[in-house]
């Protein structure tokens, strides 16, 4: 004999205390209810707090089960447009999860928490669909609730406006150049992608001046706490590579490279609280002397043999190039996980 089940989603959010000074929360309501063993609270015993729930819903009550009987129940939830997206930074944590609270009669609550992940695209929030619905394509052999076809719409333009915001290419030219003259120039053709994209470009070093002897680019993140939330004033932002490429390249005229974004990473966004951006890194090793001083002859035999020089003088720069990442398909980022699971609580 079962006495209820409830189910309800809550984003915990997690704070570093070293990096990250938040208001004192009132937790007072929360304390009452914990002293209360029949009361269903989603977030009992989490740490951090909670920022966002949804109102829970009643799965079922007074459930009686024969021996060998089973019975099985739907769960349907909208999330609010203004939730965060689900990140796990070096600073801050946002974590979604579904709770679901089963309670065997006289005996405790047992809950059951699923975590999942959330991609958030902002512009979607102040979107009006046309009025008039008839030039809506529609099947007229399908009878569809009205809550169901402005769902499939909605996520539909989701689909749309990634893909125009993440297609527009256009050539981005820039010079590499430090005190001493012009090492090279890069290309790229768009700085807008969506997670599982690849960040490709390319360098041109036959018009230089400065013989390049090694670059590396990083796919980083940055996450940075607003001002007001920062436990030091000026403390440093935190960085995470995403993805590394490193090749040496004296006497190369062209050269590229190909950084993915990993679908298992997070979109930039932006909270009251915290800050992640995207950008390119890169790194130039140039050298302190001419292209031909580069190279010592090994013999002054027939067959010359030309071998690298032990030192040498060297000059390093960086660089930073912002970029802009976007969420993708829930499906296609899903592509990480495979593997089915399954959760189960004993009642």
């Amino acid at each position: 004999m079962l006495a209820w089940a409830s189910a309800q989603i809550h984003c915990q959010f997690h704070a570093s205390e070293s990096r990250v000074a938040l208001p004192p929360s009132d937790g007072s309501k929360h304390d009452v209810q914990a002293e209360n063993e029949t009361v269903f609270v989603p977030n009992r015993g989490e740490r951090g707090q909670c920022i966002l729930s949804t109102p829970p819903k009643i799965l079922f009550c007074d459930l009686r089960l024969d021996p060998g009987e089973s019975k099985s129940y739907s769960y349907c939830e909208t999330l609010p447009l203004d939730g965060p997206p689900s990140f796990r930074g070096q600073s801050v944590k946002y974590v979604y999860k579904l709770t679901i609270g089963c309670q065997r009669v006289n005996s405790p609550i047992k809950l059951l928490r699923v975590p999942f992940r959330v991609l958030v695209l902002h512009g979607l929030k102040d979107y009006q669909f046309p009025q008039d619905e008839a030039v809506a394509p529609s099947n007229p052999f399908l009878e569809e609730e009205e809550s169901l076809k402005k769902d499939s719409r909605l996520a539909d333009l989701a689909t749309e406006l990634l893909m125009v915001a993440t297609s527009r290419r256009s050539l981005h030219l820039y010079n590499i150049s430090n005190t001493r003259g012009k090492v090279g120039t890069f290309c790229i053709f768009k700085t807008v992608y969506k997670i599982g994209e690849d960040v490709i470009g390319t360098f041109n070093f036959s018009e230089g001046d400065i013989p390049c002897l090694q670059f590396s680019v990083s796919l980083q993140t940055e996450e940075s706490i607003q001002e007001e939330f920062q436990r030091r004033r000026g403390q440093p932002v935190s960085f995470t590579v995403h993805a590394r490429h490193q090749e040496s390249c004296l006497h190369t005229a062209q050269s590229s490279f190909s950084l993915p974004i990993p679908l298992s990473s997070t979109p930039g966004f932006t909270t009251n609280i915290v800050s992640l951006k995207w950008r390119l890194h890169f790194e130039f090793v140039t050298s302190g002397e001419s292209a031909g001083t580069c190279l010592v002859r090994g013999s002054q035999s027939e067959a010359v043999t030309w071998t690298g020089v032990e030192q040498m003088e060297v000059d390093t720069f960086s660089w930073d190039l912002p970029i802009k990442v976007l969420p993708t398909n829930p499906i296609l980022a899903s592509y990480v996980s495979q593997f089915s699971s399954t959760n189960s609580i004993t009642i």
